[in-house]
């Protein structure tokens, strides 16, 4: 059984947007509330959150848009407030979600009120300032920042081994890095949802073969090598007798450059979608493709396993750890080099043109996925916090 004395204070920089970390949190959240476990979310933004009674939203002090991602926020929270409502509600550990202005004030209120930290590396930041400002003074400031945020974790989860292995690179002791159960909302992602008359309202032909990509658009996602190797993979495609087209979900800063790239080449920008519309999409698609490197986890390859979609992702990053490979007995994925841009486009081509090995590779993801409920997950990620507060 939960320990329900245990409570744990989430502090959280992005809780608002649409990407995988924030369905992680968001989902955390639903599952304590709906547990009677002892857990609120603290954070800061101007957008619109979820209604669940124990994440609290302080108006920030000031906010502006995120350089070089017009699309999330940077919030400068009301620290003070912050901090009584930390006083208040008495916690035996805190949690810091994101190392940003909010998770900053998470740490000064571990300091104040001598609670142990834990935290979760969901996001490869250096990685990210590389691919972002291909800087390396600015990669390598964060990488020393990272080093020593992380060194005061009484606990650091890590969403896979590629990223344990990161995390002591980084210099964090291997004792204190705790292997996050991977887990994820497996009751709202169906292949029986597959619809094809969903394309009718984005006027995309129902017959076509569809692959899918699913979250940031942007350069760190690998984004610009999956357009450099679409059109040769739709032509081969093409001339097996096979219409394929592209279908992106979400935003960001790469996305306009991306659409005028891949403009007329059967790609088709949906922007961001949510509940059962995106679940919806997933099953009616007919593989995913995830050209990341940059990755902890990837909860969208969990998505799209979930809904009856073999994957194709790198051999970098977190997203590898959670499919059956090309080489296993009941595979659903395919692993790729990310620089062998041959093997994407015949991979590509190959569940395009194969549809006994599309569906049988469909029927086996999502049997795998049910080995990943958020329950286990966040029964797992409530033990570390337990085990933190002794």
């Amino acid at each position: 059984m939960m320990n329900d004395r245990v409570r744990v204070l989430v502090f959280t920089d992005t809780l608002a947007d649409i990407n995988g970390v924030c369905r992680f949190i968001q989902n955390i959240a639903q599952t304590a509330h709906d547990t009677n476990q002892q857990l609120k979310v603290i954070t800061s933004t101007r957008l619109e959150l979820p209604k669940v009674d124990n994440v609290i939203n302080f108006t920030p002090s000031l906010a502006m848009k995120m350089p070089k991602y017009e699309t999330l926020d940077l919030a400068i929270p009301p620290m003070i407030q912050m901090l009584r409502a930390a006083e208040e509600f008495k916690p035996d550990v805190i949690h810091i979600s994101t190392p940003g202005p909010i998770g900053t004030v998470g740490m000064i209120a571990s300091k104040l009120m001598r609670v142990p930290v834990v935290g979760v590396y969901h996001t490869d930041f250096p990685a990210y300032i590389d691919e972002l400002f291909e800087n390396r003074f600015c990669s390598w400031m964060c990488k020393v920042t990272m080093r020593i945020f992380y060194k005061q974790f009484r606990f650091v989860f890590s969403r896979s081994e590629d990223y344990k292995n990161r995390l002591i690179q980084l210099g964090i002791d291997s004792q204190r890095i705790a292997w996050l159960q991977p887990g994820f909302d497996n009751t709202r992602f169906d292949s029986t949802l597959r619809d094809p008359s969903i394309w009718d309202r984005f006027n995309i032909n129902r017959d076509s073969i569809k692959a899918i990509y699913c979250g940031r658009v942007s350069t760190e996602k690998n984004l610009p090598t999956l357009v450099k190797i679409w059109n040769d993979a739709r032509t081969k495609a093409k001339q097996s007798g096979k219409e394929l087209d592209l279908i992106i979900v979400g935003d960001g800063p790469y996305r306009e450059e991306m659409e005028q790239q891949l403009n007329g080449n059967g790609a088709h920008f949906l922007g961001f979608k949510h509940g059962k519309e995106l679940a919806t999409i997933y099953a009616s698609s007919d593989f995913f493709v995830f050209p990341s490197t940059t990755d902890t986890l990837g909860q969208v390859v969990m998505e799209s396993q979930a809904s009856g979609l073999p994957v194709i992702v790198t051999d970098q990053g977190g997203p590898k750890e959670i499919v059956s490979d090309q080489h296993s007995d009941s595979p659903t994925a395919f692993v790729v080099p990310i620089e062998d841009e041959e093997q994407w486009i015949n991979r590509i081509v190959e569940l395009t043109t194969n549809d006994s090995m599309r569906a049988a590779m469909g029927r086996d993801g999502v049997e795998a996925m049910k080995n990943y409920t958020f329950t286990e997950s966040f029964k797992h990620y409530w033990s570390v916090h337990e085990n933190a507060a002794k």
